[in-house]
This record gives structure tokens, sequence and C-alpha cells, in this order.
């Protein structure tokens, strides 16, 4: 099992991203699970604390990254789920893990090791 989950919408060419407070790094939507929570409930909980206005469609497990990622040596161990449809007011939960949440083209943004990782697969050059 994964420790963690992520969230992929994509629509009209843009991403949905969010800036983490503490080192300014932009990421794909997500977070840590909680002990006997499945991937699928800790993506549902994390995006209601991060984005609570964002109203999700049916969301599918794309892949599990288990592996060692080759540019930071991080250890990844995510879920990573892609949904469809996103709607409704990118309002910030969670102000003190992040402070801003866009719809932005995949490219030239600073990302996290495991969003820049998941953006190289999904939305290659």
């Amino acid at each position: 099992m994964a420790k963690s989950s992520k969230l992929v919408v994509a629509k009209r060419g843009r991403v949905l991203l969010v800036r983490r407070r503490r080192d300014r790094l932009w990421m794909f939507p997500g977070g840590r699970k909680r002990a006997g929570e499945s991937e699928r409930k800790c993506l549902r909980r994390e995006i209601g604390e991060e984005l609570p206005k964002l109203k999700l469609g049916p969301v599918k497990l794309w892949k599990e990254v288990k592996a060692k990622n080759r540019r930071s040596g991080r250890k990844m161990s995510d879920a990573i789920f892609l949904a469809k449809n996103a709607s409704g007011p990118l309002k910030i939960g969670d102000k003190k893990e992040i402070d801003r949440a866009v719809w932005c083209k995949p490219r030239g943004i600073r990302l996290t090791p495991t969003s820049r990782y998941i953006r190289d697969k999904l939305f290659p050059k």
C-alpha cells in the first residue's frame, strides 16, 4: 500500500497545482495516509482539507509509484489518482500548509520531486 495519495486533474491544457508554504514548491494536491485509511479515502480527505470548495468527479487510480526518485534520491510511495472533472473555487482550507492553488501549464514551474516525476510521465515534452 502507498503511504500517500496525489490527485492529477487537467483541463484545457492546464493542471491543478498547490504551493507548499514551507518551501514554496508546487505539487499535485494530496497527502499522507492515516492508519487504516485507504488510498482513495486519503485522497478525498486531503482534497477536502486543502481545497474544501473543489468538487471532484469520479477518480481513477492511475498508478502506484514505489520507486526511488532518480533526481532527488527520495523514496516515493504514492497512489496517483486521475480525475476527469473538477469544478468550484480554489479556496485554500489548510493555510498553514498550502498558500496558493492554481490551474497552470505543467511546465516552467518549480515542482516537488514526486510531482515532477508525475508530470514527466503524464505530460511528456
